[in-house]
């Protein structure tokens, strides 16, 4: 009895050991970055929750995307991204209005922060275009009045860049470039 359990553990170590290599190739992982050198912007004493970006399905992953032509979404082989696209967006969108701001506080829920707005955003956007050879990220932001719930300001922000060929270096370099441009551009007119 003892030396069939022991041959059950083995089979099952070797089994999930075997599972873990899948195989294949171990997909190449790539980081967003938060821009930091873009200078100081206005102050404001208000205290800013920044909520995790809501998207489609699709988006909602840590794959990288190529929309062709016809508008078919496929995932580039080889290459995942550090987290979840809302996730990371999220995470560097505080680290980029924390380097260039003078906000009085800046966080995400569940921070035991009081906020006076909420930041909410949507990735409508965040591919590589096979057609054109882009980066397209295009994001919507509106602030919202955390007493009260009202939207004080709403803007979509969005950037092409070249990409190249749709391959995994080229590809997330690109769409980090892209995204870098966007968050700029909503640090400033958080700010």
């Amino acid at each position: 009895m003892r030396t069939l359990r022991s041959n059950s553990l083995l089979a099952l170590a070797i089994s999930l050991s075997a599972a873990g290599c899948g195989g294949g190739a171990i997909p190449t992982t790539f980081d967003l970055s938060a821009p930091g050198d873009f200078g100081k912007l206005k102050g404001t004493r208000a205290a800013v929750v920044v909520n995790e970006p809501t998207t489609v399905q699709a988006l909602d992953s840590d794959r990288v995307i190529v929309k062709d032509s016809t508008g078919a979404l496929t995932f580039l082989g080889g290459a995942q991204w550090a987290d979840r696209v809302p996730k990371l967006v999220q995470t560097r969108l505080i680290q980029t209005i924390e380097n260039g701001s003078r906000i009085a506080s800046v966080s995400r829920p569940g921070q035991r922060i009081v906020p006076d707005y909420q930041l909410n955003t949507d990735i409508r956007a965040f591919n590589i275009e096979a057609a054109s050879g882009s980066a397209i990220v295009e994001i919507t932001a509106k602030i919202v009045a955390d007493k009260t719930g009202h939207i004080q300001r709403a803007k979509l922000f969005q950037a092409r860049v070249p990409a190249g060929a749709a391959d995994g270096p080229g590809a997330a370099q690109a769409l980090d470039r892209a995204l870098s441009l966007v968050l700029i551009q909503i640090a400033r007119w958080t700010s």
